[in-house]
C-alpha cells in the first residue's frame, strides 16, 4: 500500500501503548510488530500524532500526480476521521488502512459507502453520488477525460445511481450499494477499486 512507502522511514518515536496495540490487534489483521512499524512511520510524519487535511492531501496526491486529488482527498479524509474531530489519529489511520487494503469485499464496500454518504444520513442521494464521481474524474486527470469522452461525470453518476437505486426511491441504502457492487464487477472496480471478489 502506498502509505507504507510514503509515510516516513525517518527515525523512531515512542511505541504504541499496550492498550492501543491490543485494540488494534483485535480490530485489524496486523500483529504487534507490524502495528509498531506503522506507528513509527506515522509518528515520523505526524510528530504530534495527528494527521491533518493538509498533510493527508500531500501524501495522497503523490499517488495521482496528473490529476487534482483535493476533493477526493477531502472525502477520504472525512471517512478516515471516524470521530469527526478534524484530524486522523493513529488508531483511525490503521483501522482505515486495514479495511481498505486487507478487508473483505463487503468490508471495503461498507467503508466506500461511508465515503459516498457525505452527510452521514444512512443513504446516498444523486447529489452525493455526482460529487464523488466528479472528484474521481478530477483526481484521475486528463487520462480519465480521454477514456470517457462521451461520458460526463454527471452522466456516469446518474447511470450508477439508477442501477443502484433498486426500489427507485431516490436513495441508495448501504444494502443496495453493497449488493449492487458485489453483483456488478464494472461498478465494483469504479466505486471501490482493488476490491476483488
Amino acid at each position: 500500500l502506498f502509505f507504507l512507502t510514503i509515510m516516513g522511514a525517518q527515525g523512531s518515536k515512542d511505541r504504541v501503548s499496550k492498550a492501543d496495540v491490543e485494540f488494534l490487534m483485535m480490530n485489524t489483521r496486523y500483529d504487534e510488530k507490524t502495528i509498531q512499524e506503522w506507528y513509527k512511520g506515522f509518528m515520523s510524519d505526524c510528530p504530534d500524532g495527528k494527521l491533518n487535511t493538509t498533510a493527508f492531501m500531500k501524501i495522497y496526491s503523490k499517488c495521482f500526480p496528473s490529476g487534482n486529488a483535493k476533493e477526493f482527498c477531502d472525502h477520504v479524509f472525512r471517512t478516515f476521521d471516524s470521530d469527526k474531530n478534524g484530524f486522523i489519529d493513529f488508531k483511525e489511520f490503521l483501522l482505515a488502512i486495514d479495511v481498505t487494503s486487507s478487508g473483505s469485499p463487503e468490508e471495503k464496500l461498507n467503508w466506500a459507502f461511508s465515503m459516498y454518504d457525505v452527510d452521514g444520513n444512512g443513504w446516498i442521494d444523486l447529489g452525493e453520488m455526482t460529487n464523488i464521481v466528479k472528484s474521481i474524474y478530477k483526481m484521475m486527470g486528463p487520462n480519465q477525460a480521454r477514456t470517457d469522452k462521451l461520458d460526463t461525470p454527471e452522466k456516469r453518476a446518474e447511470d450508477i445511481f439508477r442501477r443502484m437505486d433498486i426500489d427507485s426511491d431516490g436513495r441508495v441504502t448501504r444494502q443496495e450499494f453493497v449488493r449492487c457492487c458485489l453483483n456488478d464487477c464494472h461498478l465494483l472496480e469504479l466505486l471501490a477499486p482493488n476490491t476483488r471478489l
